[in-house]
């Protein structure tokens, strides 16, 4: 292989032009050298836009102070774009995340510009690391193809890019963003209970980060012989691998092996996937595909919501019109998952939220997004229980889903069922 030329970052920007859309490599490995060069050169460029997964660290690309100049349109939102999308100075594209490779493939959302984070090269080869997410289909149509080789950077098998598909390389060292492992709340642990009753043996799961998905692998320690076909996981799932509960024996597809698309967690598990040839990053087009996820049985998808109301309807990327997060893949894995042979598809939620409000209710919020349609739920678990809506009437729905609601908030639920359908 020859020798490999890097450049500054300063150089590799110079690239981007007025009116690109540039794709970013997301979560815990966004390109931030580059993201800082081409802030430097803001006042020489008009409309950039930029579409990326969720994304850790700052955000200057969406902030307003680089208005006219760039524009985000992000296919998540998260903590560091939430101000700036509610003020209208960046943008929420929604989208399936099985979805979003196939915007950049199709044309239907332009890429001229992946910059995008990966491994030091073996034979050729580079990973994506913990973000594979849609950057494999960003660099197949890009016309430009920025890769920042980073040492820290796990080198993870799954889908890996020839080093020579790239048109610019620049180094940087800085340590990839981790995320602490939450301890659950005690709401969290009995949510987490009822959904561990729910898996059986050998089940595949999906699920994903934060105290609730960690009190859910708390609760399946006693399980055998599971598997884990993701989009993305985090330390909580590291243990039960650790452990040997995850060991991928039951899969039919990828057996023995755990696959995800992107990570975000500890220091761990960025270390767990390095060169290890039982963990598998994939494109978001295999991990998030219904007809992929279905292929293995008795799969489990875990998922949260902002609230259900009494139809079931789940709405999960926005409080009202305000756009919290996004549409993610939760719907790809509902249907996955009730595809699979024996599989259930779980929406999980705390009765209430932080400040004591009903997250089950009469009817979502005024401009509240549905993210999983009523038809297509299934299991609906708060801290009081677990309810299966799949097969039950509008009034079967309200009386299911009101007895795992808070007792506080029954007699109102009750009366809001009661003059919505009459008894």
């Amino acid at each position: 292989m020859a020798q490999l030329v890097f450049i500054s970052a300063e150089e590799a920007v110079r690239a981007v032009r007025s009116g690109d859309h540039i794709h970013l490599s997301s979560i815990a490995s966004v390109p931030h050298i580059l993201i800082e060069a081409l802030c430097r050169r803001a006042g020489e460029l008009t409309d950039v836009h930029f579409h990326h997964f969720h994304t850790e660290g700052p955000a200057p690309y969406g902030s307003a102070e680089y208005a006219g100049s760039f524009f985000d349109q992000g296919f998540f939102v998260g903590p560091n774009l939430r101000a700036s999308v509610q003020a209208g100075v960046a943008d929420y594209l929604p989208a399936h995340l099985s979805e979003s490779q196939a915007l950049y493939r199709s044309g239907a959302l332009r890429c001229d510009v992946a910059m995008v984070q990966v491994s030091e090269p073996v034979d050729g080869m580079v990973s994506l690391g913990t973000s594979v997410d849609c950057s494999v289909a960003a660099l197949e149509v890009a016309r430009e193809r920025i890769a920042v080789v980073n040492p820290r950077v796990p080198f993870a098998f799954g889908d890996l890019i020839p080093v020579e598909r790239f048109t610019a390389l620049v180094r940087d060292n800085r340590p990839l963003i981790t995320k602490d492992y939450v301890q659950p709340s005690a709401t969290d642990i009995a949510i987490g209970r009822h959904c561990a009753e729910l898996v059986p043996d050998g089940a595949c799961l999906q699920m994903g980060i934060g105290s609730l998905p960690n009190a859910v692998c708390a609760s399946l320690s006693g399980h055998k012989h599971l598997g884990l076909h993701t989009e993305m996981f985090a330390d909580g799932a590291l243990d039960l691998i650790r452990k040997g509960v995850i060991d991928g024996s039951c899969k039919a597809i990828d057996r023995g092996q755990v696959v995800a698309s992107f990570l975000l967690g500890s220091q761990r598990v960025y270390d767990f996937i390095d060169r290890n040839p039982a963990v598998q990053m994939r494109d978001i087009a295999y991990t998030n595909d219904p007809c992929v996820i279905a292929r293995n049985p008795n799969v489990v998808s875990i998922n949260s919501a902002v609230e259900v109301d009494l139809t079931g309807q789940v709405c999960a990327d926005s409080i009202g019109t305000r756009i919290y997060s996004g549409t993610g893949g939760q719907l790809d894995f509902v249907r996955g998952a009730k595809m699979s042979k024996g599989g259930k598809a779980i929406i999980a939620l705390a009765s209430r939220t932080s400040h004591g409000e009903p997250k089950i209710v009469p009817v979502p919020k005024p401009g509240a997004g549905v993210v999983t349609p009523r038809a297509d739920v299934q299991w609906v678990v708060t801290e009081y229980g677990a309810v299966n809506l799949y097969g039950k009437s509008l009034q079967e729905r309200a009386r299911l889903l009101i007895s795992i609601a808070h007792p506080e908030d029954r007699e109102a639920l009750e009366r809001a069922a009661f003059e919505r359908f009459g008894k």
